[in-house]
């Protein structure tokens, strides 16, 4: 299938191109940065610069795809002003997901994100309504990152009722990979009482690439939105008691798959998707949270 993933030279894009190319699909590669005038080695994607909040360049990444996979955006509210926040997510997803519509391409896969719901990024901080969270858990956001990515979903929505385009909405947790796992999650193993906004929850980088691989190559109808996250809490902690002492003894506690349960429930995906992670921190860490040396 021809796939062009958008944000490729982020830790999602590179991921997700490496395992469509594994999986025999033809990958385009598109992203903001400049492109490199060297001869490419065997195996490399093709690669096109382009502003997508600009409507010709995303008509122009799109045409002739099969498939998108829009991984492209600014990543968190912090580091750049409100409005270029919302104006730069939004606008991009709008003229991509306009020119697949326009282009009859078959599947469109929307890389969201777990801050949908509201509480990660909060002006005035509120816990979740339950856990594991899921799907259904109703959606309150305030700040621009975590608003332009409930719009991202409602145009995957209004795309369905309006095309044969099929969407996937991926909400993955925070993202990790072999160069940030310990800085990252290494102060929540070894100290409990640093749950952050998401509640000791994580997605392996590589697990997240199965994930898209399998909604490029889904039939799904219409818009589904998925949770992905690791089964397990960064740290191993026994994740009740975790909760009651160090967030709220308040919080709807459902019932968990195992004690070192995410915060996050992914059993949607396992169902519909047929993805199952494979990776854990313990690949990466070792019981104080640092990085395991590698043998050899």
């Amino acid at each position: 299938m021809r796939v062009v993933v958008t944000g490729a030279h982020g830790k999602v894009g590179r991921a997700a191109v490496q395992a469509l190319l594994a999986a025999g699909h033809e990958v385009t590669a598109c992203d903001v940065t400049r492109p490199v005038w060297e001869r490419e080695d065997p195996g490399t994607p093709h690669y096109v610069q382009a502003d997508l909040t600009d409507a010709g360049q995303a008509f122009a990444v799109a045409r002739g795809a099969e498939a998108v996979v829009h991984a492209a955006a600014i990543p968190d509210p912090t580091h750049n002003p409100p409005h270029v926040v919302f104006q730069n997510n939004v606008m991009a997803t709008f003229n991509l997901v306009e020119a697949a519509v326009r282009f009859g391409v078959t599947r469109f896969v929307n890389i969201s994100s777990e801050t949908v719901p509201g509480f990660f990024f909060a002006e005035r901080p509120f816990l979740p309504d339950y856990v594991p969270v899921d799907e259904e858990h109703p959606i309150r956001p305030q700040d621009p990152y975590a608003l332009s990515k409930h719009v991202g979903e409602q145009l995957m929505d209004a795309a369905v009722r309006r095309s044969d385009l099929r969407c996937i909405s991926l909400r993955p947790s925070w993202v990790q990979h072999e160069g940030n796992y310990e800085r990252n999650l290494g102060p929540q193993v070894r100290d409990v009482s640093q749950p952050g906004a998401g509640l000791w929850s994580y997605t392996d980088a590589y697990d997240l690439a199965d994930a898209i691989v399998l909604a490029v190559e889904s039939d799904l109808p219409g818009h589904e939105v998925f949770y992905i996250a690791a089964p397990d809490n960064a740290g191993g902690h026994d994740f009740a008691a975790a909760l009651r002492e160090h967030v709220s003894e308040t919080i709807e506690l459902r019932p968990l798959a195992r004690p070192d349960a995410s915060s996050v429930s992914c059993a949607k995906a396992h169902r519909l998707l047929g993805w199952t992670p494979k990776r854990s921190w313990r690949d990466y860490l070792d019981e104080n949270g640092r990085a395991r040396v590698k043998e050899g």
